[in-house]
Formats: C-alpha cells, sequence, structure tokens
C-alpha cells in the first residue's frame, strides 16, 4: 500500500469517527473527542492535520468559531460510498416485522403496516408506495352478478391489487352467459401484463353475437378504465412528527419539509428516481429545494430483485444514522417482497 493510500485511508477513518460521533451526539467534533473515543492509531496533530484536510476538501466544516466540525453533504457521501456493511437489525426488530406484517389481510393491510412499522423502527419519516399496476399482471377477473342486468366487475392483479366496478349491463344477463364471458375473458388476459390488456381486448366483444355484443362492449370498456387508471399515484406516509425530534437538525426551520411532504407529485419523485437497489440521496442531491436539509434513503420491492413493482423509504435529516436506516429499509423490503410471492 503507498503513502498516498495509506493518508486516504486515514482520512477517511477520521471523517467515519467524526460523522458517527456527530450522528451520536449532535455536538461538533473535535480532535481532543476523536483521540479519546476512537483508536485511530495516530497522534492528536496528526488526526488535527487529518482534520484540516478534509475541512480544505469539503467533507467537514467549521459551524462557528473555536468549535469542532461537522460533516458536509459531500462528507456524508462519501462516508455512504464508502460503508462495508449496513447495520443488520436486531433479533427483536426483525420478531416484529413478522410478528406485524404476518398479520396483515390483503395489500392494503401490508401497506398500511409496512409504513408505520418503518417509521416505529427508524423514526424517521416512512414513505410506501402501492404497487403500480402498469408493472403488474391480471391474476384473475371475476364477474359476479348482483341483479339480471348488473354485475360486479373484480381485477385482481399478481401484486394483490383488486379494482372492484359495477357494470350496468342494461340487459338480462343469463348465467350461462356471463360464465362464458368470465371464461373466455380470463383465457385471454390472464398472467399477462396490465399494459398489454387494451391490445388483447381490442376486438373481444366483437367475437360475441348481436344480443351480447353491447354488454360485453361495456364490460369491457369498465375493465379497461380500470386498468388505465392511474392509481399507480398512490402513496401512503406515517411519521411526520418524528421530524419534531430532529426540529434542531434543520437550519432555520422544518416547515419548508413539512410543505414538500404535503405534495404528493414530490413524494412520487423522490420514490421514482430510486433504482431497484438501494438509493441513498443526501442533502442538496434532492431536487426539491424544502428537502435540502434531509436525506432520503429508499429501495424498490416486490417479488424479486428483476420484479420491483413499487418503492418505499425513509426521509429524515442528514444528521442521520445511514447504516441503520439502509439496513432497516432494506429488511422491510425484503419482507414485504416475500408477502406479495406468497399472495
Amino acid at each position: 500500500m503507498t503513502a498516498e493510500n495509506k493518508l486516504d485511508e486515514r482520512k477517511l477513518d477520521v471523517l467515519r469517527a467524526i460523522v458517527q460521533d456527530y450522528v451520536a451526539t449532535r455536538e461538533p467534533v473535535g480532535s481532543k473527542a476523536l483521540v479519546e473515543r476512537h483508536n485511530i492509531g495516530v497522534s492528536p496533530a496528526t488526526i488535527r492535520n487529518e482534520m484540516a484536510a478534509l475541512e480544505d476538501e469539503g467533507y467537514i466544516h467549521q459551524p462557528h468559531t473555536s468549535a469542532g466540525r461537522v460533516p458536509t453533504d459531500k462528507g456524508y457521501r462519501l462516508f455512504v460510498d464508502r460503508l462495508s456493511q449496513v447495520k443488520p437489525l436486531s433479533g427483536a426488530e426483525k420478531r416484529a416485522i413478522h410478528t406485524f406484517l404476518d398479520g396483515a389481510v390483503d395489500l392494503d393491510d401490508v401497506v398500511a403496516r409496512t409504513v408505520r412499522l418503518l417509521a416505529q423502527i427508524t423514526q424517521q419519516v416512512a414513505v410506501v408506495q402501492y404497487p403500480s399496476l402498469s408493472r403488474s399482471a391480471v391474476r384473475h377477473v371475476e364477474l359476479v352478478p348482483l341483479t339480471p342486468s348488473r354485475i360486479m366487475l373484480v381485477l385482481i392483479t399478481d401484486t394483490g391489487r383488486v379494482e372492484q366496478r359495477i357494470v350496468d349491463c342494461g340487459t338480462t344477463v343469463p348465467e350461462a352467459t356471463l360464465a362464458d364471458v368470465r371464461a373466455r375473458l380470463n383465457a385471454e388476459v390472464g398472467s399477462r401484463g396490465l399494459n398489454d390488456v387494451p391490445t388483447l381486448l381490442a376486438d373481444f366483444a366483437e367475437r360475441f353475437g348481436a344480443e351480447d355484443r353491447n354488454w360485453v362492449g361495456v364490460l369491457i370498456a369498465t375493465l379497461l378504465d380500470a386498468v388505465v387508471e392511474q392509481r399507480e399515484e398512490r402513496i401512503v406516509m406515517a411519521g411526520t412528527a418524528n421530524l419534531a425530534r430532529f426540529r434542531h437538525d434543520f437550519p432555520d426551520t422544518v416547515y419548508p419539509v413539512l410543505e414538500a411532504l404535503e405534495e404528493q407529485v414530490v413524494l412520487l419523485r423522490l420514490l421514482g428516481e430510486a433504482q431497484s437497489g438501494l438509493t441513498v440521496r443526501i442533502g442538496h442531491e434532492n431536487a426539491h429545494e424544502g428537502l435540502i436539509t434531509t436525506s432520503v434513503v429508499s429501495t424498490g420491492y416486490g417479488r424479486g430483485e428483476k420484479d420491483v413493482v413499487a418503492h418505499l423509504g425513509v426521509l429524515g435529516p442528514t444528521r442521520m444514522d445511514y447504516p441503520g436506516m439502509m439496513g432497516a429499509v432494506t429488511a422491510v423490503a425484503a419482507y414485504v417482497g416475500r408477502i406479495l410471492a406468497e399472495t
């Protein structure tokens, strides 16, 4: 290892120690504290020199005269990028995930439980996106007669989404005919992506006789309405009150953050920018001005790494336990994915 590489690693050790101490104490970190709390293996003078170099390079800064140093967004970014591993959940936290999520009865319940659990585990703001219809496939289409001329159409996706519509057929529909339509409809679109459904059903009504063509056409139009409806723009959020615990981490006020969180399009953009894997955006990496004092840790969830159907994550101040947040988000997403795979 060259002297330059050793120096870089030593500076990184100092930066890690500063981030860890500042996250734990919220107090600017001085060289004396680093010597007392960490076994970095160099003299106090060397630590001071490394801190000066880190400050010159923009990784830490001095908030006011005679104070220690605190990490900058650039410093947090290097810290996150050079993490060797995320913090594993404790046994109690793992049991809480299993116990809490295993009791969910449907997709709405899964999402509601997930966002509450994530907020509790991380003590941050948790955001969960509903599985996107555009990334889903048809599991089954059920047609339930309510009256001789009215049908309840139920679309069930492979991600657990359930869409219901009432169809007024305008004519009496024999049960045998309804059963035939149901069977032919499922044969046509079952296990097919929702994006493919409009093309697959383009001439479906034309395949029936004149006496059934009109009401089948109304039925298909209703189904297509359910398929293309933009309900994938649904998200849920929990833990906003947790921001009050960190109000001193925001330079002036927490209100710009709260205002940004009220805009659903902002939250969707935050989650939508995440890749299927773990993504961490720090401070000014967040495009919305109201969120430049925050960090967002997010990831995709689904039935596997290549089958992501939506995203979830947490938002909090940049002074965040990044290894802990990354571990919690990853673990919860993996468990939700297993639930979806079993549905």
